[in-house]
């Protein structure tokens, strides 16, 4: 994924692609746990915001830097230090002035959370918002 001067220290955070879909996951580090030794609540923010913008971008085909206007989550259970976390989100809907997106993101098969977003695109359309872009394809 290409550079991110917030994301690249909290990182680093894999994606590949699955259809027209962009799979984002990470290894759960020390440096991503609460005192409890469970990820993060903030980190899994993070995760669900990077998650869901990025296929905000790749689902709609808009290709326009896009900003948060709304992100919600539900916690649902832990991803322990070591754990492999990935997100897999849909675009619901998609008009001229906002992007619905959710998304599930979990361990194995443990549900970790659930996560909703609105994004608003902005500027002109740049093909390096495009999923190939963003891989690198």
């Amino acid at each position: 994924m290409q550079a991110n001067p917030f994301i690249d220290p909290l990182g680093p955070l894999y994606g590949k692609r699955e259809e027209n879909t962009l799979v984002i996951g990470l290894p759960v580090a020390p440096r991503h746990c609460n005192p409890g030794g469970t990820c993060h609540g903030g980190m899994l923010m993070t995760l669900a915001d990077m998650l869901l913008i990025l296929n905000a971008n790749a689902q709609s085909g808009i290709h326009q830097y896009m900003v948060t206007i709304n992100l919600t989550c539900d916690f649902v259970g832990p991803a322990f230090q070591g754990n492999w976390v990935e997100g897999r989100a849909t675009m619901l809907r998609a008009s001229k002035n906002m992007v619905f997106v959710n998304g599930i993101i979990s361990t194995d098969d443990n549900v970790v959370a659930r996560v909703n977003g609105i994004f608003k695109p902005t500027g002109d359309s740049n093909p390096a918002y495009s999923l190939e872009h963003l891989l690198g394809d």
